[in-house]
């Protein structure tokens, strides 16, 4: 075993740390428990850059669609960074001389259109003006269209194939790797696949169907002229937003040592690494 392999497999020592969930992001409640299939999801509301506002007002809009949706029991969120399974909240704007109308399309995770509905008219100066007052009404306004629109949604997919969604194993989304040098990004996405689908799991790239998500971020900073630490967190997530746990790798090694090909280390790196998912998975059923 070469010393490059040798110092990396130190990675490997640390152990899965399904210890540190996040505070949900949204108040899942009534309407969430009718919208269990399959729509038991985080709804990200990005702030609107086709709705006539400007940036601030913009994310003031967000928020305030988030709230009113939140009071009436929807798990949502303002957020310019989805995860990867939330569905998403588009809003758009028409200008019609006197007033303006906005449209509010729901995505799922992978963009396509689920449903789109049309808000009431808004005189095109309060529009303008963007007071917050005036965002909350239009806010408010547009709670109960929305939340219909999400419980047609959940009907017609329901009624189209409501078995599919409850058996089968586990579907899990694996997001590519980002960050790292060389080939690593392919790499340690190709052997965590391939060390997932072995344990049980559907692995697929689309978020349609699964319940589970994972991505990685890899950093790599220069601890000296020949020493750098490289780091990779395994990020675990399911459906309404709730990140689960995390399973970090860490170690210090030659400088530009994988610069190129990761090889027998990715294959290392992904074997330990799909242990930990499968644990941190295991402890957040066991406990649902």
């Amino acid at each position: 075993m070469s010393s490059r392999r040798a110092a990396l497999l130190a990675l490997l020592a640390l152990p899965a740390c399904g210890d540190l969930p996040q505070p949900h992001r949204g108040r899942p409640g009534g309407l969430a428990g009718g919208l269990r299939i399959p729509l038991a999801v985080r709804l990200a509301i990005l702030p609107p850059t086709e709705a006539l506002m400007t940036d601030d007002a913009a994310r003031r809009y967000a928020e305030a669609l988030s709230e009113a949706l939140q009071a009436a029991d929807v798990p949502a969120t303002a957020t310019s960074t989805p995860l990867p399974l939330d569905w998403r909240l588009i809003v758009t704007a028409q200008n019609t001389g006197a007033t303006v109308i906005p449209r509010y399309v729901i995505t799922n995770a992978d963009g396509q259109e689920q449903g789109a509905v049309a808000g009431p008219p808004v005189p095109i100066r309060a529009w303008a003006e963007a007071t917050t007052p005036t965002l909350q009404a239009v806010a408010q306004q547009a709670n109960p269209r929305v939340t219909q629109m999400l419980l047609s949604i959940q009907a017609a997919r329901a009624s189209a194939d409501p078995s599919a969604i409850r058996t089968g194993p586990p579907r899990l989304r694996l997001i590519p790797v980002r960050g790292a040098p060389g080939d690593g990004n392919s790499s340690l996405t190709a052997r965590l696949r391939e060390f997932l689908t072995n344990r049980g799991y559907v692995v697929q790239e689309l978020a349609d169907g699964a319940a589970f998500a994972v991505t990685a971020e890899v950093t790599v900073q220069a601890v000296s002229t020949t020493v750098q630490r490289v780091e990779i967190q395994w990020i675990v997530s399911r459906r309404d937003g709730y990140e689960l746990g995390r399973v970090l790798q860490l170690n210090e090694v030659p400088m530009g040592s994988l610069s190129r090909a990761w090889g027998d280390i990715a294959y290392a790196a992904a074997e330990e690494a799909a242990g930990g998912v499968q644990q941190i998975i295991r402890n957040a059923s066991s406990t649902s």
